[in-house]
């Protein structure tokens, strides 16, 4: 396989014409730098340690001869050198000019060696280091759950510390590294085609590279000769926008590749700036010629006063009248928003408002955009945006996984795992040169990487929980309500209002609204046996004693009215025989439901594994569901007739009457507990708990608010409406104003 000795990059000639760009649009601001001009003086490096070592010299000793500790500049002096692009150079220059405390700025040199001001106090770069690089990369793997990833990294301080902080970021994130090899820079070949035969026999089909461009084309060129294929390839930003790999030839190859981009902008002057550029214009420049025959795939046929035979070659003739607006548009022109030219403690912001600054270590803002490698209307493969990796906002990772397109234009994420993966409550075991999928006992779970298994945690209505310690005093404070109220009705029993609405079925409605409330009680707290056993029970008791009294006083407000009435045959049903009749009756066929309940169905704990993944669920079951709705439907037609009952007799006119408050109490319970249903239906675990309790208590409230509130604001702080000529008037006694 033969290699090409010589490459002329069109990215980094545009590179250099940016800076030329530069110079000249601050010499032109009267503002930026105000009596001063700048000059430059540009030397190629060819990414090798030797010339980019050469080339400071000589820019501090100021003449062709090298004199180190000596310098002959004639003009001003050098203000502050620019590169190089590699870290490798980068380390070198900045050890020999962090001597003179020569500012030096680089616009590509990422290793997190240069972040050290100790060893590097006059470095800085527009670039963020490699270490908020590494771990975007690490976001990618984990975002798209890959588990099983092969590295590719050049033998450079770049590569080789960037292979070192990726392993450790993909390993914390939970996934697995399936090979780690070097691209060798020193080789001709790269080591290609044993990089190849690794990729070839490996089963992960995510392949991260980290390095520069010109060392991973070799490796893709030996890929293509040997037809490997079904790679999803992860890019540094060494080449995440690459020119020089966009090329037709890899569009095969490299479509589907996501990457970490150094963040671009739009900058509008200088690609007309750089649209300008022709050879008749630019005589004195040297690579303009061959910047127009990779642009424009063409071939001088007079260079260098020597005749270029095209022989068989494809290319056509250039002839230097070719637009380059044709071909560099914005979007083919983006290059870094940060400019190149201030030094330590600047900060500015360029048009579109980002920050330009440089940390205590020389570096910039960290800010990434996520690139997707994909093919574009005209054929071509190109680099479009999909997400931002940045360290100072506050969702530091953003990626539209909809928008990312993958090889052969899937929209779905390809898979990259070791292993099939395991079903919920599976955990991997490793045997012989294989993984299997084991369960874990009930009780317990896989871990995050289902390595091990792990005790579930348990889940019920607690009272450490908030919810237990919110409602457990709400609970006991609401019980309390009823007993003043209870103690109110004692003191002032021999009232004309407290007689009047029956002293005796109201305090037994008091004792059963403090029932109700403790009742709630006994649904908080760890559920044993015996509390599994009684809560509903008690629950259902209780309610249908209380809203059993509230029916036999409407019962008794209606009779009360009409024996009144000249010869009416409802005189023998006053007294306490009927309500209590009604009480006894109403309780009783509650209390025969629930005995069935408990003898056929009875409630015990559960511990449920089911509902939450991870999470045992203990509750209580409650035997037959049936039962369970049957109590609760037994009460809502107990509220139901109570409040049509008390409804039809809203309007007799009696000066006492009580029937719209019993509306009204018996409208707000049977609203609570027909709520309840599609939120107790739809809740799970605890919360299916704290809804019931939540509806206890709201009900509970309903009916002591609606029925005794009223009545003990008249005693308490209206005793003049509390007598017997007030009461035998035609006045409402409700009406407080």
């Amino acid at each position: 396989m033969e290699f090409a000795t010589t490459l002329f990059s069109t990215e980094y000639y545009q590179t250099m014409q940016a800076l030329i760009f530069a110079v000249e649009e601050i010499n032109s601001d009267p503002e930026l730098l105000p009596q001063y001009t700048l000059g430059f003086q540009v030397f190629d490096s060819c990414f090798t340690l030797r010339k980019a070592a050469h080339g400071t010299l000589s820019l501090l000793s100021g003449g062709r001869k090298i004199t180190p500790n000596y310098h002959c500049h004639k003009g001003a002096p050098v203000a502050g050198i620019i590169g190089d692009s590699g870290s490798s150079q980068s380390i070198l220059m900045a050890q020999i000019l962090g001597l003179y405390r020569y500012p030096q700025i680089s616009y590509f040199a990422t290793s997190p060696t240069l972040s050290d001001r100790n060893l590097f106090p006059s470095f800085f770069r527009t670039i963020p280091s490699d270490e908020f690089q590494m771990r975007g990369l690490a976001q990618l793997v984990s975002h798209f759950n890959w588990s099983w990833v092969g590295l590719l990294a050049s033998d450079t301080d770049y590569g080789q510390f960037g292979l070192q902080m990726i392993k450790q970021e993909i390993v914390k994130g939970g996934a697995c590294v399936a090979f780690a090899e070097n691209i060798r820079t020193n080789h001709p070949d790269r080591n290609a085609p044993h990089l190849v035969q690794v990729i070839r026999k490996s089963t992960a089909k995510v392949v991260i590279v980290i390095s520069s461009d010109f060392d991973f084309v070799i490796v893709a060129d030996e890929l293509l000769e040997q037809n490997v294929s079904g790679i999803t390839w992860i890019a540094s930003e060494a080449w995440a926008t690459s020119e020089l790999l966009s090329k037709e030839p890899y569009k095969g190859l490299l479509s589907g590749t996501v990457g970490v981009a150094i963040r671009r902008g739009q900058m509008t002057r200088f690609t007309k700036y750089i649209n300008s550029l022709s050879p008749s214009e630019n005589v004195n420049d040297l690579f303009i010629k061959e910047f127009w025959e990779e642009i424009f795939n063409c071939k001088w046929l007079n260079r260098d006063n020597v005749t270029i035979p095209l022989g068989n070659e494809t290319r056509k003739a250039c002839t230097g009248s070719e637009k380059l607006e044709d071909l560099l548009n914005e979007e083919y022109h983006r290059v870094s928003l940060n400019l190149l030219h201030y030094i330590k403690k600047v900060y500015f912001k360029t048009q579109d408002g980002s920050q330009i600054f440089f940390d205590a270590k020389g570096n910039p803002p960290a800010v990434y955009d996520i690139v997707n490698w994909c093919v574009n209307a005209k054929g071509a493969l190109g680099q479009v945006i999909v997400g931002r990796y940045d360290m100072n906002a506050p969702e530091t990772f953003n990626v539209d996984s909809d928008g990312v397109i993958w090889a052969n234009g899937s929209t779905k994420v390809p898979l990259s795992k070791c292993s099939p993966s395991c079903a919920a409550g599976f955990r991997k075991v490793m045997v012989p040169n294989a993984v299997e999928c084991n369960p874990c006992s009930w009780d317990t779970w896989p871990n995050q990487h289902r390595a091990k298994c792990i005790a579930r945690t348990t889940e019920f209505l607690s009272y450490e929980d908030d919810l237990g310690l919110i409602l457990a005093p709400v609970s006991i404070l609401s019980s309390l309500v009823p007993l003043v109220f209870w103690g109110v009705f004692v003191h002032y029993k021999k009232t004309p209002i407290v007689r009047a609405n029956n002293y005796s079925l109201s305090c037994l409605l008091l004792l059963s609204l403090f029932l109700c409330f403790l009742c709630s009680l006994g649904f908080i707290g760890y559920p044993q046996p015996e509390k599994c056993l009684l809560r509903q029970v008690a629950f259902g008791m209780v309610f249908a004693l209380c809203i059993s009294c509230v029916l036999a006083k409407t019962i008794t407000v209606v009779i009360a009215f009409n024996a009144t009435k000249p010869g009416s045959r409802l005189r023998k049903w006053t007294g306490v025989r009927l309500p209590y009749f009604v009480i006894i009756l109403c309780t009783f066929i509650q209390f025969s439901l629930c005995m069935i309940w408990l003898i056929f169905y009875p409630p015990v704990p559960e511990l449920n594994t089911e509902t939450k993944p991870g999470i045992i669920i203990v509750s209580c079951n409650e035997g037959s569901p049936t039962a369970f709705w049957c109590m609760l439907g037994y009460l809502g037609l107990l509220a139901t007739i109570s409040f049509i009952v008390a409804f039809l007799a809203r309007r007799l006119p009696d000066s006492f009457n009580e029937a719209k408050l019993i509306t009204f109490s018996m409208l707000a319970f049977l609203s609570v507990w027909v709520s309840f249903i599609p939120a107790y239906l739809s809740a799970r675990g605890m919360y299916t708990v704290a809804m019931e309790v939540f509806a206890i208590l709201s009900s509970s409230w309903a009916v002591v608010g609606c029925i005794f509130v009223p009545k003990c604001f008249i005693v308490l702080f209206r005793p003049n409406m509390n007598s017997r000529e007030h009461l035998m008037g035609k006045r409402n006694i409700y009406n407080f104003s």
